[in-house]
């Protein structure tokens, strides 16, 4: 019975000693509230529970979220998913890289938009029949990249015929009666008018648009050097337009731009030597390069020099000269492109067709090393740049800017109205053969 008793007395001294551990390792956790869950949890779980309450005591004290992983994955969704789902629900976005022979005009359509980059030669009426085959009633924006008349040419009519909400010019003004005109419709008219620089952004429905250039008005008599120039983004694809910017303005947007990539470049100039400097193709890293040039034109347009330096980068090269009218159609995320005909780009002055079959540098036969009009072609006393016009007999350096800021001209007989040039000088011109008024 003694023994019995001392067994006894044994045993309740273990279970004793048992409960003191066990109350022990509940104080070492910092708040009671663990306890209460300890209680209401099933066994199984009060390790896990005890940890939890402990971290979420940390995170009270750090002021950061009680799941703070879960909240890190949240964040994460929330930043790129909705993206991702943006770019897929965006409509397609159509642009049409008109074919209005030497000049230029860009039409944008998407999503009940119209955006319309440059208005084509004053001579045509190409542009306002291509709008009107698109169905186009409204224009939200109209950019002009510089006042010469193959770019500017038919906005007056386009703004006598369409509701244009807003219009861009670069700031720079000419003489020519297109450019008055063109001014006045637009002044006359309920547009807003605008005169952007390098670094001013707007967005049109899902199309971000960002000015590359000018960053200041170079104050140059050449209205080349000024052409307003744009980067635009729908979605994940980007556009570059340049106007007829020289190489050293290509220079300058990348000084200035934060970024001058994009999946598609149209080459400043009309394919000119003058511009596409390499270190610019280089920046922008397009994937397609588009120029706007008129079949067998007088300059040589697109430049065998500059056809090479595409096609040598591996850049797939189409041209309104040898393909039409060309359209991109984009969702965001992909893009495709038709032409209205078929052929080859090669570096050639009268441009035989298309860059889908990859690399050509063949073709060189009959055209000039530069770029400029053969002896079978003749100076456009309307579109030739002021070097260009300086081949003209009796026109140099002064009269050149005189011609151009004198624009346009319906014959030759009218360069009379440029200084220092009478009907003796209009003879020798004639005589020369290399002067006319375009096609």
């Amino acid at each position: 019975m003694q023994k019995k008793t001392i067994f006894v007395f044994i045993f309740v001294l273990l279970l004793t000693a048992c409960g003191q551990d066990a109350s022990l390792s509940h104080e070492d956790v910092p708040n009671n509230d663990t306890n209460a869950a300890a209680e209401t949890h099933p066994p199984s779980t009060e390790s896990g529970n005890a940890n939890a309450a402990t971290a979420d005591d940390g995170n009270a004290e750090n002021g950061t979220p009680d799941n703070e992983p879960e909240g890190k994955n949240d964040f994460s969704n929330d930043t790129s998913v909705p993206d991702k789902e943006t770019t897929e629900s965006l409509s397609d976005l159509k642009v049409h890289y008109i074919d209005v022979d030497q000049a230029d005009a860009t039409l944008f359509q998407f999503d009940g938009k119209t955006i319309l980059y440059d208005a084509g030669d004053w001579k045509r009426n190409d542009v306002i029949q291509y709008l009107d085959s698109m169905g186009v009633i409204d224009i939200d924006l109209v950019v002009i990249s510089h006042p010469h008349a193959d770019h500017i040419g038919q906005l007056t009519e386009i703004m006598h015929t369409y509701n244009v909400g807003e219009v861009w010019f670069n700031g720079v003004e000419a003489s020519s009666q297109t450019f008055q005109n063109a001014l006045k419709a637009v002044l006359e008219s309920d547009a807003d008018f605008e005169e952007p620089s390098s670094g001013d952004e707007m967005q049109v429905g899902a199309l971000d648009i960002e000015v590359l250039h000018p960053d200041v008005l170079s104050g140059d008599s050449d209205l080349n050097r000024d052409s307003l120039s744009l980067r635009l983004t729908y979605g994940d694809i980007s556009f570059i337009f340049t106007g007829d910017a020289y190489k050293e303005d290509e220079r300058a947007m990348i000084s200035h731009a934060e970024s001058v990539q994009a999946d598609i470049l149209q080459l400043g100039h009309h394919g000119s030597k003058t511009s596409s400097d390499a270190s610019f193709i280089k920046k922008v890293n397009p994937e397609v390069a588009i120029y706007s040039a008129g079949a067998d034109n007088s300059y040589g347009h697109p430049s065998p020099e500059t056809v090479s330096l595409i096609q040598d980068a591996g850049i797939t090269l189409y041209g309104t000269d040898v393909h039409g009218t060309i359209i991109v159609t984009t969702d965001g995320q992909t893009y495709d492109i038709q032409t209205k005909e078929d052929g080859t780009v090669t570096p050639s002055s009268t441009g035989a067709a298309s860059g889908n079959e990859g690399k050509n540098t063949s073709g060189k036969d009959g055209a000039t090393s530069n770029g400029s009009p053969s002896s079978n072609h003749c100076i456009s006393i309307n579109d030739a740049s002021a070097e260009e016009l300086e081949a003209i007999i009796h026109i140099g350096p002064v009269r050149a800017q005189d011609v151009i800021d004198r624009r346009p001209f319906d014959s030759l007989s009218d360069l009379t109205k440029v200084k220092g040039i009478g009907p003796s000088r209009i003879a020798d011109i004639e005589e020369q053969g290399l002067a006319c008024t375009g096609g």
